[in-house]
């Protein structure tokens, strides 16, 4: 079980790198599209973040819930952006900036948050 949790870990940090890197790619262009890589990156991230979430743990490692809950509305709501704007040919700054900001803030809690 604890190889399956290590998987399902790199799994997650490569969509992170997947989202966070197709969208500062996308800033740095200049041309504010949702890409594939922000696309495939925010369903890894969902999808292994579930997986990681069920009790696959060791006794006594278990996660805060309300810090599951918080890290599941964020991510949810980076889902949401970057699905629904997959489409546009181009997107708005602020709404760009905020997926940004969201998947660094998750980031960060699951970095700091004990």
């Amino acid at each position: 079980m604890e190889t399956l949790r290590l998987v399902l870990r790199y799994a997650h940090l490569v969509g992170f790198a997947l989202l966070l890197g197709g969208a500062v790619a996308q800033y740095l262009s200049g041309r504010l599209r949702i890409n594939l890589a922000m696309l495939y990156g925010a369903g890894i991230q969902i999808v292994t973040g579930l997986a990681l979430a069920a009790p696959i743990r060791p006794e006594g490692q278990e996660p805060n819930p309300v810090k599951l809950g918080v890290k599941l509305v964020i991510t949810l709501m980076i889902g949401a952006m970057v699905f629904f704007s997959r489409r546009r040919e181009a997107v708005n700054r602020g709404h760009f900036l905020a997926i940004i900001a969201l998947t660094l803030v998750n980031a960060a809690i699951a970095t700091f948050w004990r």
